[in-house]
Formats: structure tokens, sequence, C-alpha cells
């Protein structure tokens, strides 16, 4: 153990050594894109596609997977180029820009809002609820719905790509922790590198077997390690178990401390204390004969106090950071007429020559403006015409007008995102949804919402994530040009492959089951968003509006709290918007990701420095080892193989 913690500070001493030489040298933008690059792309984004799928319809939650996928991109390609060495191959070097290409390459829950079986949860008779506002998931729709709504995302902010990069100097920190790794892994020793690669393999080997271990015992609902009564059967009936998830404890081990514990608070909260007090009161707050998943009984509770958490925690954000942006461009601005007036050039003097190079090579990539706005007017036009034929609820001039405000939109997600590393593409789109269900009618509310909020979110999160990848591209001094068609490519690819992963759930598994595993909590959270536009409050079931009342004003009063407060207190305070996931989905997944949290605490205490190294190396292990299986055992499923034994435990 002493010696391998001395390898792991001989090795982690090495620098990079860098020389304006070495940036002449720097491969032109062609050579970034490679067909193996291409290859690992297609393989990792279709793994997290479906690893992604799996988190979004289970517990309606997705970490970060950038820092995973490019530390998966280093593994796959360092392991491919040994490999082809061995067999007497020659291969060219592999780079720190060709890994920032394959990081980028990577569907929503708002499209499952439409479904039938979404519209039967939200109540046949829930004034609001039209029986024509309903859309089936079919591959083809959704595919040609996901490509003209993201690539417009792609161009429209292209021209403001220098200021927001270089000009502002926003420090988007998952784009930059992302470059911190890539260029850590490819200037640290060959030891190091050995090591991490081991330490994946090692996970993800143990990882998928134990995937492939438990199907064997869940041959019915209810059954198998996933059901485990860890703290009891009292206990496993309000949903508080650990469900032996590998992909669970790998999220917890990427998420921060502060959202596992606001996750576990959440449940504690609503399954430990309110729901059970709830159900209590049916034959005096709702009638007995109504089911549990009636939006006139508990779900009802269920589905909108968590809706007015994410309203609450999700407006007092989208205010701050609008006022935060506008203050700090005004304060920029007039610190730049300032400075113009006193001919100062401060800035430029005060950078060093790392910035210098990359400000050089981010400038010399340039992509031209007319790409940006002939892109985005092209795009823009086709949504327009092609939208409203998808959904003739959405009036062709609610999209024209979506896409005249969506670069206003987008830069303001964008800036925001730049400074708090929050994307708050969904809050955009939930004051659209609620814009356009109170516009469009009592019969076209529903649908003209849910496809708006669409829109609008797809183009302020793609565009915040490409500026988040330029970030990226450049502190590891990769083209930009190149992360752009990698973006392009990357997002093509992915409008065909997110459906295909849903399709693979969809058809396999019981999706949108509130008593299942795929529960897909967000399709009837946004549907109900919608028919709150539509109806008003006429939709809440009895003493609901209060409670609601009650939860968003203490979603706001937290957010002031932890803003107004010391970062001793502050950092204390709970993350509303992650509270209210287990309201809905259940305890079982919080439990899980709170492992992952404490396995990180423990390390770190333990040893820090090998901590540092060797975490996002386990936790991407876990996480793509029990999504590989999730392949096989959805053929499995489709087959109508059923697992031959069934584990479920009695009270005796």
């Amino acid at each position: 153990m002493g010696t391998e913690v001395k390898e792991i500070e001989v090795e982690s001493m090495e620098k990079p050594q860098e020389t304006t030489e070495e940036v002449k040298r720097l491969p032109p933008w062609t050579k970034q894109v490679t067909v193996r690059g291409v290859i690992a792309s297609i393989v990792i984004g279709s793994m997290y596609s479906v690893i992604a799928m799996k988190l979004n319809l289970t517990a309606g939650l997705t970490p970060h997977l950038n820092v995973s996928a490019a530390l998966l991109g280093f593994v796959f390609i360092r392991t491919w180029t040994k490999l082809l060495q061995k067999t007497g191959f020659a291969t060219t070097p592999f780079t720190r820009q060709e890994n920032t290409m394959i990081q980028t390459w990577g569907f929503g829950s708002y499209l499952l809002g439409l479904s039938r079986k979404t519209y039967e949860q939200a109540g046949i008779d829930t004034v609001g609820n039209s029986p024509t506002s309903i859309k089936n998931p079919e591959i083809g729709w959704m595919t040609g719905f996901l490509f003209v709504v993201c690539f417009v995302g792609l161009f429209v902010l292209i021209p403001l790509r220098k200021v927001m990069i270089i000009d502002y100097r926003l420090t988007y920190p998952s784009g930059t922790a992302t470059a911190v790794l890539i260029n850590g892994l490819h200037s640290q020793g060959d030891k190091l590198a050995k090591k991490q690669v081991q330490g994946f393999m090692k996970y993800f080997s143990m990882s998928l077997f134990w995937g492939f271990f438990q199907w064997f015992y869940s041959g019915k609902d209810d059954c198998g390690f996933s059901q485990f009564p860890s703290f009891g059967l009292q206990a496993w009936k309000q949903t508080f178990y650990f469900s032996f998830s590998m992909t669970y404890v790998g999220a917890g081990m990427i998420c921060s401390h502060i959202v596992n514990l606001s996750l576990l608070l959440g449940a504690v909260l609503s399954w430990g204390i309110m729901w059970p007090l709830i159900g209590n009161l049916k034959g005096h707050w709702f009638p007995k004969n109504l089911p549990d998943s009636s939006m006139k009984s508990l779900n009802g509770y269920k589905v909108f106090i968590s809706v007015s958490l994410i309203l609450g925690d999700g407006l007092y954000n989208f205010i701050k950071v609008v006022v935060f942006s506008i203050t700090s461009i005004y304060g920029r601005l007039k610190h730049q007429h300032q400075r113009q007036n006193l001919k100062i050039v401060g800035d430029e003097q005060s950078k060093t020559l790392d910035d210098l190079k990359q400000d050089e090579v981010f400038i010399r990539e340039n992509i031209p403006l007319w790409i940006g706005v002939t892109g985005y007017i092209i795009f823009s036009i086709l949504s327009a015409t092609v939208i409203p034929t998808m959904f003739p609820q959405l009036k062709w001039y609610f999209v024209l007008v979506a896409y005249i405000m969506a670069p206003s939109l987008a830069f303001c997600n964008a800036y925001g995102a730049g400074l708090t590393d929050i994307n708050m593409a969904y809050n955009y789109a939930k004051v659209a949804l609620f814009m356009l269900a109170a516009l469009s009618g009592k019969e076209n509310g529903v649908v003209a919402a849910l496809a708006g909020c669409g829109i609008i979110k797809s183009m302020a999160s793609v565009s915040c994530n490409l500026m988040q990848d330029f970030k990226t591209s450049y502190f590891t001094m990769a083209s930009p040009r190149a992360m752009f068609l990698s973006q392009a490519i990357g997002t093509a690819i992915g409008c065909v492959i997110a459906p295909l992963s849903f399709f693979l759930f969809y058809n396999a598994f019981d999706v949108g089951n509130p008593e299942g595993e795929y529960k897909a909590p967000f399709a009837l959270i946004y549907r109900n968003m919608a028919i709150l536009g539509v109806e008003g409050v006429a939709a809440l079931p009895q003493h609901c509006l209060q409670l609601c009342y009650g939860f968003f004003a203490f979603a706001v009063m937290v957010n002031i709290i932890k803003d107004l407060s010391t970062p001793k207190i502050g950092k204390w305070m709970p993350l509303p918007m992650c509270m209210a996931l287990p309201f809905l989905v259940g305890a079982y997944f919080a439990i899980d990701m709170c492992l992952g949290t404490l396995i990180v605490f423990v390390w770190h205490k333990i040893d820090n420095k090998k901590a540092e190294l060797m975490i996002p190396v386990v936790a991407s292990g876990l996480i793509c080892g029990e999504g590989l299986w999730i392949l096989p055992a959805s053929i499995l499923a489709l087959a109508k193989i059923t697992p031959p034994i069934c584990m479920k435990f009695l009270a005796s």
C-alpha cells in the first residue's frame, strides 16, 4: 500500500512540458476528428445514452457525465492503441485534442408526457386533461422532432463564442473540470494511466457480473436484490431499502455530497413522514374508493407538491441568474468603457503565456459568422414548418416567436451557466410551458405546452452544452472548428440513438407504471404542469393548494438563506430541486446514492491523493458495467425470456 501511494505521488508530480514549438505543431482541426475517435464516440455515446435513459426513466435524475465520458474515451483509445501496437500495427499518437472531441459526443420526459398512459395517470376525469391531448411515442416523429429542435441550439450562440470564452472569461466549471482531467491524463506517466485503466476494467467487470447475477432472482415484480428489505418489511413498504444498483452508487460518487443528502432529506420528509400521514386521511381529504394512483388521491399530493418544490427552486434561481447576468454584463460594459477612455490594456498584460497560447489557438480556428447565422435561420424556418405538422395544436406563429426570443434566452442561460455551472434550460422551458398552456386554450393547451417546452429546453440546453465544450477545447487547445463539427455529428447520432434507447426500455419494460421500476416521473410532472397552466388550481385535490404554497415558500426561503448566509451555513442548505425527486419516485435510489457519497467521503479521509485519482475511475466502471448489462437484459425481455427465480421476502 505504501509503495503504491509513493508511486502515485511521484507520478502526479510530473508536469506537462509545453513549448511554443509544441503549440505550433498542434494537429490541424481536420486531423482532430479521427475515424477511431468517431467509432469510440459512437460506442461510448450509445452506452451513456442507455445509462442516462435508465436514470431518467427511473429516478428522473441524470448527473454530469462529461468527466466520466472523457475518462472512458481515454481508456478506450489507450487500450485500442496498445492492442494494435502489440499486434505490430503502427498507430498515430493519442492526443488530448482527440480526447476532447470524443467526450463531446453524446430525450426528454416532456415528450413521454403526451402518451396515453401518462394521460390516464393524470386522471381521465381531470379538468383540462383533454382526451385529444395524446400523441403516443413513435421513433419516426420523435427522431424528426429532435433533429429540428436540437440543431437550432448548435448555431444560436456561435457569433458570441469569443465574447463568452475570451472576453468575459466565464469559468464554466464543468467544462473546465473536464479539461483538467484530459490534460492530467495526457501529462501523467504511464504507471498512473495503467492504474486507472486497470481500475476501470476491474470495477466495470464487477458491475457487469453483478447485473448478470442478480437478474436470475428477479422473475416477477417486487422480486430480486433490487427489492431487498434492508431495513425491514415495514420500511420496504415505504420504499426505504438498498436496491443494490451499481448505477445509482456510481452516480452518487459523481454527484456532490449536498445533492445526495438533499435526496435523502426529501425521501425522509415525504415517504417517512408525509405520505403515511396523508394516506391515513383517506376518507377525509379524498374519497376511500379512489386508488392511490388517482390524481384526486394520494398521487395528486405527490405530484403537485413535488411540482411546487421544483417551481419554487426554479423560479428563484431563474430570477437570480437573470438579474446576476444583467448586472454582471452592465458592470463589464461600464468597466470596458472606462478602460477605453483611459486607454488601458491591463487584461492583455495580466495574461500568462499559457493564456495567450490558448487565446491564439481559439481565435485562429475561427468559425465564420455566416455559418452561425445561416444555420440558425434555416433550422428556425424548418422548425416553424415541420413542428406544427407534427403538433397541429402548436401554431406556427408560436414557434416563430420562440425562435425570435431564442438567442436572448440562450445567451442568458449560457452566461448564467458560465458563472454558476447551473444549466437553467428546464426552467426557461417551464416558463414557456405555462405561457403556451394559458394561451392555447383547454383543448390544445396540454399538447402545445409540452411541445413548446421541448423547443425551448432543447435549444437552450444544446447551446449551453456547446459553450461548456468550447471551454474544454480552450484549455486543451483543441480547435473550436473540430469541436463544433464533433458536436454536430454527435447531435445527429444522438437524435437517432436517444429514441432507440428509449424504445429499448419502452418495449422491454413497463415504462410509466407508477408502481414499477421505470416510473418516468417527469412525464407525469410535466403533463400536470401543463394541466395546471390550462385550468389553474382547479386541478388540485383538497388541501393540496395550501401544502403547495408552503413547499413553494420553503424552496424560495432555503435559497435565500443559502445566498445570504456565510459559506459555512450555506453549504448545508438542501437543494429543493433534488428534494422533490424522491417525493414521487421513492426513497430507494436516494439510499443507494448516499452510499456512493459515503464511499467518497471515507476514501478522501483515508487517502485523499489516491481518492482524487481513482474515484472518477471507480464511479465510471460501476455505471458502465451495469449500464452495459441493460442491453442483453432488454433483449431477453423482448424475447419473453424471464429469470428462473423469484427471490421475495414475506412476513413470518
